[in-house]
């Protein structure tokens, strides 16, 4: 986990801002900002966060790239 925050970081400019025993919220200074980037990174996001795509509302990892990755300025993962 801390190998890929550590990349984030680097790359997205994030700095996790709350963390409990199940959730991550990070803050992201420089989010992807085309559907393409998105969509790389939403699938960083499916193997660090599973959950995020298989128990969430998202219908696909294209969606969620589009509705939780494109643009944010905040990121969060959750495990069951």
């Amino acid at each position: 986990l801390c190998a890929v925050l550590r990349s984030w970081e680097d790359r997205f400019g994030i700095r996790v801002i709350a963390l409990s025993f199940d959730r991550l919220t990070v803050s992201v200074a420089a989010p992807p900002e085309t559907l393409e980037e998105a969509e790389a990174v939403a699938a960083e996001h499916f193997a660090f966060c599973p959950d995020n795509i298989t128990q969430g509302n998202q219908e696909s990892l294209r969606e969620y790239a589009r509705k939780a990755v494109l643009g944010m300025h905040a990121w969060n993962f959750w495990w069951d």
